[in-house]
């Protein structure tokens, strides 16, 4: 986003929903999931996201001065505290020339005040926006926008109603208000819009970084866990509000204090690698990543203070770019058969149009769009819509409006070339379903992706449980650190009937001589198990129709044992792991009884997965 540089120095009004889509059918079909790498539509066809960024709701007022007066907003233009442009053309307008410029789908940014923002708006280009609130103003562009067939993403983009992202109090999702009623926002909103389909995505925070004192993580279980939100809420929307939803979860876009000889940098989608989501629905997880010029991997985009020796994108050469790309966020999409394997959205990215010939940011551009191109990668600009008569100060935008009638676009500058060739770009056409593979991290509360265990009684009250998505099978686990991996790899399997087990009661055969053993019953797999501390206190089995092959124990309390290429990617850094073969199914665990063991899993008994 073309936005206050990012210093982080030491130094609802309840709504009747908008109407569903009723304009023609368009060329795809909702609801959105995902196959691998990529986004595909009801009929598995490929639905790549060519977007741009209607920003405006959520905000433009810089956070002081006064809010009716345009020098107090960011480049001085005034949303209005609705999407941009709309005071100077109509809602119909500024959607037909969206489409015009060859985009299929639009990142709506809102805020959380906007929810309960009951004071009308005033100064619109059409007078039937005047007196709504700007929530209603809202609603009238998501319609507008899916009637014309473009998909929608909502973008919660700041707690509070104003330009974005400095230290600034919307650091976090939970900065200027709490997890909790993050949450319920963001259930009310995919609930206000459950009923039109061409509303396909959730992307849940914008730009989560640090603020004064404190950085987000990835996994560190306090309330500044950004993982651990993201998977939290991503489910509950799933489960409680909309299960047609696409989540989107950007990565971490700062931490630490951006003062050479300090550590400092911009995470990104790295973590992703040793601890992805998820999700209580599979095919509906999709990562993001912003990349601007004048930004770096370790440079906030600041100038002056906040300010430094750190290389800007801009400053790499060709493939330097590319080569910390694809570190920072395009693995992700590029490494098939993971746990992390999902499409990466570049759900911001732009430049001024205004660069000199010859300049950095004009070369970057021509690299960074040639990059989505080679990678074949889902993308937003930023920003879509921007003021005509202000394009000396502010001239990022795609299409330009004045007061007067007076209208400009792309198509008129040097961007178009690299814009017209990367909005044609990329695969299309059906997608075959790929195997999907899923990490279990249970580190510190229950863990559980199956839907058809959500209203389960307690199956080992007291313990951590964990369970595998629906249709997915345990095929590892780790010797320490609680981590597990499930896939459907050959094949789903369904069931509808579980067991727990917490004894040898079902051990066939002595499979792991002198360790304590719990094995599934015939006819039974793994797909969960529960821990107390460190130790394993029960596993859980489930029916299926999948006969008993051949078993074999597999040994990794001194190293780890799993089959060549290590099928699903690394699911728990620093530990020992077993996995069974991608044609096997784990039957049970083993580990030692002896006294002093932490009773830690040393063994998996692993079974031909038969038809």
């Amino acid at each position: 986003m073309v936005k206050a540089l990012l210093i982080p120095v030491l130094l609802a009004v309840f709504l009747p929903a908008p109407h569903a889509a009723q304009a023609a059918a368009p060329a795809w079909t909702g609801p959105l999931s995902t196959r691998g790498r990529y986004i595909v539509d009801a009929h598995g066809e490929r639905f790549k996201l060519r977007s741009a960024n209607w920003h405006g709701a959520s905000g433009t007022w810089n956070g002081s001065g006064d809010v009716n007066d345009n020098a107090s907003h960011h480049a001085g233009e005034n949303s209005l505290r609705i999407p941009m442009g709309l005071d100077r053309a109509s809602i119909g307008t500024i959607v037909s020339s969206m489409a015009g410029i060859g985009i299929n789908s639009v990142r709506l940014p809102f805020s959380d005040e906007m929810l309960r923002d009951t004071q009308p708006v005033t100064g619109a280009f059409d007078p039937a926006l005047n007196g709504l609130t700007p929530l209603q103003v809202y609603d009238r562009v998501v319609t507008s926008l899916t009637d014309a067939g473009l998909a929608v993403i909502l973008n919660n983009h700041t707690n509070t109603t104003k330009w974005c992202c400095g230290v600034d109090g919307n650091e976090r999702w939970n900065a200027s208000q709490t997890t909790a009623e993050w949450e319920d926002g963001w259930l009310f909103m995919a609930r206000h819009y459950r009923d039109n389909p061409r509303v396909v995505g959730a992307d849940l925070y914008n730009e989560v970084r640090r603020n004064v004192l404190d950085d987000p993580n990835w996994g560190g279980g306090d309330d500044h866990d950004w993982f651990a939100a993201s998977q939290h809420l991503g489910d509950r929307i799933l489960r409680e509000a909309n299960p047609n939803l696409l989540i989107i979860v950007e990565g971490i876009n700062w931490t630490g204090i951006p003062v050479d000889g300090f550590a400092h940098g911009r995470p990104t989608l790295v973590p992703v690698q040793t601890l992805s989501h998820t999700l209580v629905t599979s095919g509906k997880l999709v990562y993001s990543a912003h990349f601007y010029d004048y930004t770096g991997p370790n440079h906030s985009g600041a100038t002056g203070i906040g300010e430094t020796s750190d290389p800007r994108y801009r400053d790499m050469s060709r493939d330097e770019l590319f080569n910390v790309l694809n570190r920072d966020a395009f693995y992700v999409s590029a490494s098939p058969d993971r746990h992390f394997t999902a499409p990466v959205w570049i759900s911001e990215f732009g430049v001024d149009a205004g660069s000199a010939p010859d300049s950095p940011q004009r070369q970057w551009f021509t690299n960074f769009t040639d990059y989505l191109i080679q990678t074949d990668a889902d993308f937003a600009y930023w920003p879509a819509v921007g003021w005509l008569d202000n394009r000396g100060v502010n001239n990022w935008a795609l299409l330009f409006w004045d007061r007067n009638g007076g209208f400009d676009s792309v198509r008129s500058d040097w961007r178009y070339d690299a814009w017209s060739r990367l909005i044609t770009s990329g695969r299309s056409g059906y997608v075959a379903p790929v195997a999907r593979w899923s990490m279990l991290s249970p580190d510190r509360g229950d863990f559980i992706a199956s839907s058809l265990l959500r209203d389960r009684p307690d199956w080992d009250s007291g313990a951590r449980k964990a369970a595998c998505p629906d249709g997915q099978r345990l095929l590892g686990i780790a010797h320490k650190g609680n981590r597990g991996l499930c896939t459907d790899v050959n094949g789903a399997t369904a069931w509808t009937s579980y067991q727990t087990v917490n004894s040898e009661q079902y051990v066939s055969t002595d499979w792991a001589s002198g360790y304590t053993k719990f094995q599934c019953p015939a006819g039974s797999l793994m797909v969960g198990y529960a821990v107390r501390g460190a130790a394993v206190s029960s596993v859980l089995c489930a029916t299926t129709s999948a006969a008993a092959g051949a078993g074999r124990t597999i040994w990794f309390d001194r190293s780890d044992n799993r089959p060549s290429g290590s099928p699903g990617g690394e699911f728990a850094t620093g530990n020992y792991k077993g996995q069974c073969a991608n044609d096997e199914y784990a039957a049970g665990i083993a580990w030692t009884g002896r006294i002093g063991s932490s009773k830690t899993p040393d063994a998996l008994y692993c079974r031909k997965l038969t038809a």
